[in-house]
């Protein structure tokens, strides 16, 4: 089994046209996602998303990237500082 991480993809969304695309991109990556909370701003028009996923670097990076591409979207991840398996602190 791969080694995974921990990780909080933190994203903010500017352009609501970007939500069906980014919605679709967590489902696809559903089967690492922890739980997910995402709050409205409406006095800035924005949303703000918080991800916690439990995945591979590359997946973690990947997914990360994705969001980030989209229009009006800035994604931005903070791995755990948790051992991999074998590991100390």
């Amino acid at each position: 089994m791969e080694e995974t991480k921990v990780a909080l993809i933190g994203i903010v969304v500017e352009n609501e046209d970007s939500t069906g695309k980014l919605n679709d991109i967590l489902h696809n990556y559903g089967q690492y996602i922890i739980g997910r909370m995402g709050i409205p701003y409406q006095k800035r028009n924005i949303s703000i998303i918080s991800v916690a996923i439990d995945a591979p670097a590359d997946v973690i990076s990947a997914l990360s990237g994705k969001l980030g591409m989209l229009p009006g979207v800035s994604a931005k991840t903070v791995y755990s500082k948790l051992p991999q398996a074998g590991e100390r602190l």
